[in-house]
């Protein structure tokens, strides 16, 4: 049912193994090296078409300056820390409750509630772009961080309860059965029982759905068209020139927008690593 350990395997296997392994990752790393790279060229080079040959010069410093001086990417970053925190925090507190209801109560209509929290994670959302436009309108949050945070915080609440219902599921059911014989109110042992426990889901979830949002780009060029809204993702894209693309300076841009959900993830590892798994089975 499950692979084979290599250290099992025969000696050709082993071989072939350790062959296509950093074969495999060099291909895989190869477009960051190449936007690293890309990142210190001149613009000469690009022009001079030297996209994957050694650069002729190393910007490192004029390019990344360029970015600061040559756009607003401070603002964008504030932008992206304005959507991100509070779609996190949002996000965190709805799918805590709703795990807990769908995951501690018994109610007729428990697994079809469930199951349409999950069908939303199924549903293509390039096809949302026109109705969540208009609705931004209406609503008169378009092209405002607020565009953002409740359409975010609406999509991923549907995975989030996936993981947490699956979660608390697993927990020991003595605990409530216990606090609910003392007279412990359903609230307080959601607050004192159920919640601490969770802690470790929560701080996985938060690193998840931290580099979720931080990254997206399709929701932050549709909701939103100035520098005073848009989140690095989008706003990358005023590196470029009108009549010249300055893909040194994108690079350079890009490499630094990398920069917070790279820092958390290796702040957060193990929290991270354990998300992948987390709560993803019964």
């Amino acid at each position: 049912m499950f692979p084979t350990p290599i250290e099992r395997t025969s000696p050709g296997v082993r071989i072939v193994y350790k062959i296509a392994l950093p074969i495999a990752l060099i291909l895989w790393l190869l477009p960051l090296i190449a936007v690293a790279v890309t990142s210190i060229r001149s613009a000469g080079d690009i022009t001079a078409g030297n996209y994957w040959g050694w650069p002729t010069s190393f910007n490192l410093l004029e390019n990344y300056t360029a970015v600061f001086t040559k756009s607003p990417i401070g603002q964008y970053i504030l932008n992206s820390f304005k959507v991100t925190i509070p779609t996190v925090i949002f996000t965190l507190v709805l799918s805590c409750m709703t795990g807990f209801a769908l995951g501690i109560y018994r109610f007729r209509s428990n697994l079809i509630i469930f199951f349409i929290f999950v069908a939303g994670n199924f549903i293509p959302f390039q096809i949302l772009m026109v109705p969540v436009r208009d609705l931004s309108i209406n609503l008169g949050v378009y092209n405002t961080s607020w565009a953002l945070i409740l359409f975010h915080t609406a999509f991923q609440t549907g995975f989030c309860t996936l993981f947490m219902r699956n979660f608390i599921r697993a927990l020991p059911y003595e605990l409530i059965e216990a606090a609910r014989v003392e007279g412990v109110s359903e609230i307080r042992i959601f607050w004192y029982v159920v919640l601490p426990l969770m802690r470790p889901a929560i701080a996985a979830l938060a690193v998840l759905i931290f580099t979720f949002i931080w990254n997206d780009y399709f929701w932050a060029t549709v909701l939103t068209q100035s520098a005073e809204t848009q989140p690095v993702t989008a706003g990358l894209y005023s590196l470029n020139g009108q009549w010249v693309a300055a893909w040194h300076l994108v690079s350079a841009g890009s490499i630094i927008a990398a920069l917070p959900p790279v820092l958390m993830f290796f702040l957060m590892q193990k929290h991270f690593i354990a998300g992948l798994t987390l709560g993803a089975v019964k």
